[in-house]
């Protein structure tokens, strides 16, 4: 796809300001990181400091009508009847045979209404999946470029947000409203943080407060890092039509006592079955960055390839998630080889996050 045609963020022309290098994300062309930056020095500002990522790519729907708390919670996985109104739920969508049409957020304001943020490329067709399946008096309407969503994340962002007027003394995955905003503490890297969802041509005014406040702009290169090194899964690498949340070891956001949603009969079969293949993290023991799909070996044996792969900029290492096949019988602590272009490099198979944060 051009950037011509990729979607742009109310703050693009900031971005182009502060120097950003650009990529392509579900079909919109956000920061990568910035000039002066760079992905490891936005990562450490948000493990040290604080950070906020520009993340208005990510879909919002909304789901309204009498009994759309019950209908959503029928659909999606996790178990909306363990929060209440100002809180937030993470949750999957899953297509009947348990694959994983993507991986979201629910943020329940009453029984009538559910805000949901779903990730970029997979708006539309979770919008057409709730709407096909929507009872009369339910809606269902796209909202996707009425907010912009703006994610402060590290152990100063409590403050920095105190000093701005910000409401943060909720609980972890809740979310109070502040006039015309939402601030939710949820976050994708491991630290304490807070996404704010502000109306569109409202997000420049924000962002702006939050840089002068000393907040520092971070790329999603540094979003991808951190979220690597907590092993938190992306949709279209750990997650996918032919990735269950099963296999994922996703299964903690599946209810698996309702009654309904979709997906249920496939999962609760996989889940009885065990699968034949299993989320894995992976700890290079010498040098090297091994990223998505390269193939692992026990001794001479492939056992699956990895999903996502990375530098760690806080252990200073190489860490990947991988699919490795249950038959194998690999545990925790193992050694594996991850090839890396034609070269094995020896990695300890580890239970995620890579890393110990102090919070949640």
């Amino acid at each position: 796809m051009s950037a011509d045609a990729l979607s742009r963020s109310p703050l693009h022309e900031r971005h182009v300001a502060l120097g950003a290098k650009f990529a392509a994300f579900g079909g919109w062309e956000m920061p990568l990181e910035y000039a002066g930056g760079g992905v490891i020095k936005e990562h450490t500002a948000v493990r040290e400091a604080s950070g906020v990522f520009d993340v208005s790519h990510l879909g919002k729907a909304r789901v309204r009508g009498t009994g759309a708390f019950d209908f959503v919670n029928s659909c999606l996985t996790n178990d909306l009847g363990r929060i209440g109104p100002g809180q937030a739920q993470y949750t999957l969508c899953c297509a009947e045979d348990g694959g994983v049409v993507d991986d979201l957020i629910a943020y329940v304001i009453s029984d009538d209404e559910v805000f949901l943020i779903p990730n970029a490329a997979n708006t539309a067709s979770v919008v057409r999946l709730l709407e096909a399946a929507a009872p009369s008096g339910i809606t269902v309407t796209d909202e996707h470029s009425s907010f912009a969503v703006l994610a402060v994340q590290g152990p100063q962002s409590a403050d920095v947000l105190t000093k701005l007027g910000f409401p943060v003394e909720h609980d972890y995955m809740s979310f109070s409203v502040a006039g015309d905003l939402i601030v939710c503490r949820t976050g994708y890297t491991g630290e304490q943080g807070y996404e704010l969802v502000v109306p569109w041509d409202r997000a420049g005014e924000v962002w702006d407060q939050l840089v002068s406040a000393g907040v520092r702009p971070c790329g999603l290169g540094a979003r991808d890092t951190l979220r690597t090194e907590m092993g938190y899964p992306l949709h279209g690498q750990e997650l996918t039509l032919e990735i269950t949340p099963v296999q994922a070891r996703s299964g903690w956001a599946v209810g698996w006592n309702k009654p309904a949603f979709w997906g249920r009969d496939a999962l609760l079969a996989e889940k009885a079955a065990g699968p034949r293949r299993t989320l894995r993290g992976l700890e290079l023991t010498g040098r090297g960055i091994p990223r998505g799909h390269m193939q692992v070996y026990a001794g001479d044996q492939l056992i699956g390839e990895t999903t996502s792969g990375t530098f760690s900029p806080t252990k200073k290492v190489g860490i990947a998630l991988a699919l490795l096949d249950t038959a194998a019988g690999v545990t925790d602590g193992d050694l594996v080889e991850i090839d890396i272009r034609g070269r094995r490099a020896e990695a300890r198979v580890v239970k995620p996050p890579f890393v110990k944060t102090s919070v949640r």
